[in-house]
């Protein structure tokens, strides 16, 4: 591969599944990647991220937790779009879905590469109290999503080259 890609890994791992995107960059950064491959566990620093996406990626991967009233463990793969039009607010570094900092990559006059999310529907976020550990059926769904980090690095990328010839 000769293309530069980020993966992301994110979410709150004292808040159960949520931890979701934590787990799977884990499961990545035990497998061997060529140097042009980075995979990182943001955890719930959505600042560090957006500053990570100022540089010159040519896919950027974003997994995450995302609740889409589905079945639990579901996985989704989103292509989300950022909105010019949007109002700006105050970026909390530590609450930030991918959609705010692919916000704040823009306010800081940074390109955006082509962003894919790989989400999977939680099943708990363990209240007021939190929890750590993933729920048993979030879990499962790992083995399963760090493959479909593996897919959307090929396809992403070849989809890219397509466009651009």
């Amino acid at each position: 591969m000769s293309a530069r890609v980020l993966v992301a890994g994110i979410g709150n791992i004292f808040l159960g599944d949520d931890a979701f995107g934590v787990e799977v960059a884990r499961k990545l950064l035990a497998r061997s990647w060529p140097d042009d491959v980075l995979i990182k566990d943001f955890g719930i620093r959505g600042l560090d991220l957006a500053y990570a996406m100022m540089e010159p990626w040519d896919l950027v991967i974003l997994v995450d937790a995302i609740s889409r009233g589905q079945a639990p463990g579901t996985l989704y793969v989103v292509e989300p779009e950022v909105d010019d039009s949007a109002p700006r607010s105050t970026p909390d570094g530590h609450a930030m879905t991918p959609e705010k900092v692919l916000e704040l990559v823009k306010s800081l006059g940074g390109q955006i590469p082509r962003t894919l999310v790989l989400g999977c529907e939680p099943a708990q976020f363990g209240g007021e109290e939190g929890c750590i550990g993933l729920s048993e059926i979030v879990e499962a769904s790992l083995e399963e999503a760090a493959q479909e980090v593996e897919r959307l690095m090929t396809e992403g990328l070849s989809i890219k080259t397509q466009a651009a010839a």
